[in-house]
Parts: structure tokens; sequence; C-alpha cells
């Protein structure tokens, strides 16, 4: 018998429904739709066998792809959308949005970066042992960001280098 070289309508309209309505309807809703009423779950199933209707799958296979070209995301589409944005908020005087727009731009090239700090006690209700420990216990935590030695640890260094001088030179 051999494979059609066309798709019929009913084909055709089914592939359009399914990928159209993605989400929204399920593929033997979108078979009875577009004409099989008999049997839609049979037929969904079928005209997405690649086996039994290449043609049909291809065709689905297409409609998807130009619905990801038009309407998928890519981070120039999504920046150029943002500046267009802004711009029109700014034609229309819309400050608030056009600055909204301007930071989501913004964070999308990657120039922002969110970061939340909790603080909690009180400076100046704590004794001079406390905040010696806590500074400590900051630069501790810190280091690869703070590049400063302590008083202690510098006079303690020079100590232990005067020692090992020492007994070098005996």
């Amino acid at each position: 018998m051999g494979l059609p070289k066309n798709l019929t309508e009913r084909q055709q309209k089914f592939a359009e429904l399914l990928v159209y309505n993605e989400g929204r309807k399920s593929p033997s809703e979108c078979a009875y739709e577009a004409g099989y009423k008999t049997r839609p779950r049979q037929a969904a199933s079928e005209l997405r066998n690649p086996k039994i209707a290449p043609l049909v799958v291809k065709y689905i296979g297409e409609l998807r792809a130009e619905i990801q070209e038009k309407y998928g995301i890519n981070f120039e589409k999504h920046i150029s959308e943002l500046a267009k944005l802004r711009e029109d908020a700014r034609a229309k005087g819309a400050w608030s949005a056009a600055i909204n727009a301007e930071i989501a731009r913004g964070k999308a090239g990657g120039l922002y970066v969110d970061q939340k700090l909790v603080l909690s006690g009180n400076l100046d209700n704590m004794s001079e042992k406390e905040l010696e420990s806590k500074m400590k216990q900051i630069l501790d935590d810190h280091k690869t960001l703070i590049n400063i030695t302590p008083e202690e640890e510098i006079k303690e260094s020079v100590i232990e280098s005067n020692l090992d001088s020492d007994s070098i030179q005996k």
C-alpha cells in the first residue's frame, strides 16, 4: 500500500491542535476535534508514532520548531525586549517601569548579585573582649576577602622570626 505523500486534512488539523494547545488539551481531545470520532485515543497514539505516521510526526516537529523559534527565549531576545519595554515606559513617562526594566536587563546580564546580610546583636552592648573575638571571627571567616593581618598575629610572627634567627645564629 505504501505511505501517503501528503498529509490529510484531519492529520494536519490534529498536528496543529496538538502543538498549539500543548498542555491545555490531551492528544485524544485533539484527535477527537480533528475528526477522529470513533477511537480518538488510539488515533492520537498512532498519529504520534513515527513508524505508523511519519509525515504527521515530521509535521508536528516542524510546528514545534517554528513555535520555539518564534516564542523561545534566548539572551539576546530577552535583553532587547527589556530594552524595548524600558524605552516604551520612558516615552510614556513611566519612570518606575523604565527603571525596573533596566534593572531587569542588568540582572539578566549578570551585573547585579543578590546579597542578603542578616545582622544580629548590637555593638554598643558588647564588651571589649566580645568585640575583639567577634572581629577575630570575622577575619577568620573572610580571610580570602579581607587581606588584613591582626596586630597580635603580626607581633607573634615577629617574635617567632626573632627566635628562629637567634637559634640559627647559635
